[in-house]
């Protein structure tokens, strides 16, 4: 009998997914590391990515590596706005390796899968969907990544759906993007992961 219980308990406990948790305690950056010379702040309980005074790229990666999960993350754009979602990612420096989801300004592919270094675009939304963004509103970007398989959902719909081999064979950071350019500012709030 005893056995009997262990059993189901054992398969209760192997059936159960990650809970999901908070990227971003609304208070400081601890879990996260700045690279480049870009601005990354909190205020008012929000992250704040924002151009510094060289205008380059910058990136702000987790701590840990994520490979398959759902992350769900809210922000609002003011000026140009381009930044976006890079999973499965590598960095040196301010250089940085893997996929890119786009957070764009409008018309410009947000929510699209963008290879930095690599092959470029490798998928963009349809152009319908485009009018999705609330452009200088709060926006939420999911993105559920599973082996080889991408999908992103803005404000609850599908942009994309990517299957992909490279994609597949990666592993690595989460890391929000500043675009080079100057004028850039992004707030963000509500990052949460699940991993599956």
């Amino acid at each position: 009998m005893r056995i009997g219980w262990l059993f189901l308990i054992l398969v209760s406990f192997a059936g159960c997914k990650s809970a999901e948790m908070s990227l971003f305690n609304g208070k400081d950056l601890r879990g996260w590391e700045k690279h480049g010379t870009e601005k990354w702040y909190v205020a008012d309980g929000l992250l704040v990515s924002e151009s510094g005074p060289d205008a380059q790229y910058g990136y702000l990666t987790t701590d840990k590596n994520y490979r398959d999960f759902e992350l769900t993350a809210d922000f609002k754009q003011e000026a140009e706005g381009n930044s976006g979602i890079f999973f499965r990612s590598g960095i040196e420096g301010s250089k940085i390796s893997g996929w890119q989801v786009e957070v764009a300004p409008p018309d410009m592919h947000t929510g699209g899968i963008y290879e930095s270094y690599g092959r470029g675009w490798l998928i963009q939304p349809d152009a319908e969907k485009e009018k999705l963004l609330k452009y200088g509103e709060w926006n939420t970007m999911k993105i559920r990544v599973i082996g080889n398989s991408v999908k992103t959902w803005l404000n609850g719909q599908e942009m994309i759906h990517l299957e992909d081999d490279k994609i597949g064979e990666g592993n690595g950071k989460i890391a929000l993007q500043i675009h080079d350019g100057g004028g850039i500012k992004i707030y963000w709030r509500n990052l949460r992961i699940k991993e599956l």
